[in-house]
């Protein structure tokens, strides 16, 4: 039985504030160590009113304060967006108030759009082709120090947080290969090129200080209710979300409703389809299937879950269920 863990955009429900949201999120944490998941991780994302986890080393620290065992981490930080100092700094302070439990997710995306990312540049001239650069440089300074080393992150310096390598394509797959990193792929939002990412990042991986061998952690969307029918419900949130962030209009996580996907035309359901190919929706037993099929097809060697769903209760249910039926 492979690990679960947790991946959470801190979703700011329809009807609820970010306040709301943040507080659900250190919940939804607590109920997850004591059910057995391994980590949780935050995402960091801007402009989104329906996203409260911007500010993401913040976040993490106010869960890993919150909690006693489980890691917490980043899934991921977009680094194009921040000095690598900066990250150094951060995350170090994280792993020196919470030894063995933080991971640094690294994404080269900006995690918004195109007038948010220029407001966020750290300066003009940077570019998403300075992402393996950057993550060089932020492992030395999370190494330690050399002699003479002019600029040192205290904290960081020493710490070795663990780094992974987040994507959804074959970039991210060979660095992480090229930098004998973990890799984490987005499948649960672009699973086009999971596959070929999969074998490009085993075929080509370096061992390293920090990983021997290729370790590969996928991201699935799950909605587990005591029913299928009744998961099927739960899910509309998400699929109403996915559809106005599409269309360039991000809400707050709307409410479910009936029969959402026959209102859709035969392309807007051929684009859920394809977005959410990596989903088990339904019962217990429907789900476990589900997920051991996609474990046998992929070879996973962790799965990162992701529920988004309007009622926190229902999102309580629905991992507590997952969980469950997979240790069951």
């Amino acid at each position: 039985m492979i690990p679960l863990s947790v991946l959470d955009l801190a979703n700011v429900a329809e009807g609820s504030t970010p306040a709301q949201a943040l507080g659900n999120s250190l919940d939804l944490a607590r109920h997850a160590e004591q059910w057995g998941y391994r980590r949780y991780w935050v995402a960091e994302h801007h402009n989104m009113a329906g996203i409260a986890s911007a500010a993401t080393a913040v976040l993490i620290g106010h869960i890993a304060a919150g909690t006693e065992s489980i890691r917490v981490g980043s899934g991921g930080i977009m680094l194009p967006n921040h000095a690598p100092l900066v990250i150094a700094e951060q995350f170090g302070t994280l792993a020196s108030l919470y030894p063995n439990r933080i991971d640094l997710g690294l994404g080269r995306a900006p995690g918004t759009d195109q007038l948010t990312a220029h407001a966020l540049r750290r300066n003009l001239a940077g570019s998403v082709d300075d992402f393996p650069n950057d993550v060089m440089e932020l492992q030395h300074y999370l190494d330690a120090p050399e002699e003479g080393q002019k600029v040192v992150a205290t904290p960081g310096a020493g710490t070795k947080v663990p780094l992974w390598i987040l994507g959804s394509s074959l970039y991210g797959a060979q660095l992480a290969a090229a930098l004998g990193l973990p890799y984490a792929f987005a499948s649960h939002f672009a699973p086009q090129e999971l596959m070929n990412a999969i074998a490009v990042y085993r075929e080509r991986f370096e061992p390293s200080e920090q990983l021997e061998k290729p370790y590969v952690m996928l991201g699935y969307n799950i909605c587990v209710a005591s029913s299928d029918e009744e998961a099927a419900f739960l899910r509309t949130s998400g699929l109403q979300a996915i559809m106005a962030l599409r269309s360039g209009r991000p809400v707050k996580l709307p409410p479910p409703v009936q029969d959402f996907e026959s209102r859709l035309n035969a392309q807007e359901q051929a684009m859920i389809r394809a977005f959410t190919e990596c989903s088990a929706v339904g019962s217990p037993a429907t789900v476990k299937g589900r997920m051991e099929e996609f474990i046998e097809r992929t070879g996973a060697d962790e799965l990162v879950c992701v529920s988004a769903i309007h009622d926190h209760q229902k999102r309580l249910d629905s991992y507590r269920l997952a969980m469950e039926a997979w240790a069951g």
